[in-house]
């Protein structure tokens, strides 16, 4: 199965690539299921529910959140109807949604996608995201009950998100970073066939500070004041993620290699063969 994993979309430039590119992208990269991470969609912070009907439209079988999952209110509802939408595993308890689910591609093979909050330098105390994915992937073997098993790990923390990758070897297919916006020269398949990236990028313009026009981020850190808000770049966006191609019947990662295209980014095109 070939699984494609686009990172965090930001704001308009990132929704505008996504639905300007995605449909012609999973056909050349002939992807059999699309993960996005839509956690900074609208303003750079969540997502509304007409956004994400947006992306799910553009052709994303399955969107993931994060720490800003619900800053957008309407997807405190909208994400009660819409399945298709994970959010983190160990947010408030709470929380309405999942942070699992399982999903079909179009051959009908089995797909896990779950995500957790790392918490190392976030803003809040998270639960333990290494229990809360445990649970997970011993409910649903990868090979057995599924065919693939995808963990976002949404954190800060370089060295967090590389333990959950060793954490998960051998039960995930993949485990991929999100949430600082800057594509990783990582990719790798880990001794017991997990693939890992440190880091997806974002989608989203990079002439910004991860994303946000450069005025704002850069008048705080010279002078230490704030003045205005912070308001995505609108730019090219350069879609940025990873394909991972996996075995059917052990769910094991065979290949890996980083997606980067269009925008500012030196572009990486994974081969279709």
């Amino acid at each position: 199965m070939r699984i494609l994993f686009l990172g965090d979309v930001m704001g308009r430039s990132g929704r505008r690539a996504i639905t300007g590119k995605l449909p012609e992208l999973r056909t050349r990269l002939k992807a059999d299921f699309v993960i996005v991470n839509a956690e900074n969609a609208s303003g750079g912070r969540g997502i509304t529910a007409g956004h994400a009907q947006l992306l799910l439209d553009s052709g994303a079988d399955c969107l993931t959140l994060g720490d800003h999952a619900f800053d957008q209110k309407d997807m405190l509802a909208f994400i009660e109807r819409e399945q298709r939408i994970i959010r983190p595993l160990n947010f408030a308890k709470e929380a309405p949604g999942r942070g699992a689910g399982v999903f079909s591609d179009r051959r009908g093979r089995k797909v896990l996608v779950t995500q957790a909050l790392g918490q190392v330098f976030m803003s809040r105390p998270y639960d333990d995201p290494f229990s809360a994915l445990d649970g997970v992937l011993r409910a649903h073997p990868r090979g057995g009950m599924v065919q693939a098993a995808i963990v976002d790990i949404h954190a800060e923390a370089t060295s967090e998100k590389m333990a959950t990758g060793h954490f998960c070897d051998g039960r995930a297919s993949l485990v991929v970073g999100t949430h600082t916006h800057v594509p990783t020269g990582d990719a790798q398949i880990l001794p017991r066939g997990t693939g890992y990236l440190s880091d997806a990028g974002m989608c989203g313009d990079y002439d910004s500070v991860i994303g946000m026009d450069k005025a704002e981020p850069l008048r705080r850190f010279i002078t230490g004041m704030n003045r205005d808000r912070f308001t995505p770049a609108e730019g090219e966006a350069t879609i940025c993620g990873v394909l991972v191609e996996t075995d059917d019947r052990s769910g094991e990662a065979r290949r890996i290699e980083p997606v980067r295209d269009g925008g500012r980014l030196a572009q990486t095109h994974p081969a279709t063969a």
